[in-house]
């Protein structure tokens, strides 16, 4: 049996992959209130997040946030509040993460784009079928690997949200308020 290589550091052992763990996958769920979002063409209480991470703070509102480890997998759900077939048989609008992005706080200014990575595959992987079903639960979602060489602190993010509308063609683009926050804790 070949093992991977090793090292010794200040009597412990450096692994090959530091952070890849086997790991419980951790969900952020955004449920947004979309005819209080497109009326008023802003997520200000009209959204709300919550994750299975142990420890974090902020569930329910649009400051959650979540506590992970380096190479934990994240998945951002998004669904709106109502997601029952209507009476007439339409579909009520789905939200839609058109993209996540990370703040640089360091420099200060948490409306700036963060220069370095933070997670790694970060991009949607899921959208609603068009078959939509009574049984199935239908959303969006996007997936990222939290970087196994990232240093222990708070990332703050903003999600990109796109609405559709009822009964218009145009979509609305709206970032959330607040700013959600992933703290990665060593480990």
């Amino acid at each position: 049996m070949v093992m991977p290589s090793t090292k010794a550091r200040s009597g412990g052992v450096e692994k090959q992959n530091p952070g890849q763990l086997n790991s419980v996958q951790l969900n952020i769920v955004t449920l947004v209130d979309m005819e209080k979002a497109t009326e008023n063409k802003s997520l200000s209480g009209a959204m709300y997040m919550v994750d299975n991470s142990v420890g974090g703070s902020g569930q329910g509102t649009s400051r959650l946030e979540t506590v992970c480890k380096p190479g934990q997998v994240l998945n951002w759900i998004i669904r709106p509040i109502d997601m029952e077939r209507r009476r007439d048989g339409t579909w009520p609008p789905m939200p839609k993460i058109n993209n996540i992005v990370f703040l640089d706080v360091e420099a200060g200014d948490e409306e700036d784009v963060a220069e370095k990575k933070v997670c790694v595959e970060l991009k949607i992987y899921g959208a609603p079928d068009r078959m939509r079903d009574d049984l199935t639960p239908v959303y969006y979602y996007w997936a990222g690997t939290v970087l196994p060489t990232i240093k222990p602190g708070t990332y703050r993010y903003r999600l990109v949200v796109e609405l559709e509308q009822e009964n218009k063609k145009e979509r609305l683009y709206l970032n959330t308020e607040g700013h959600p926050s992933i703290r990665v804790i060593p480990v």
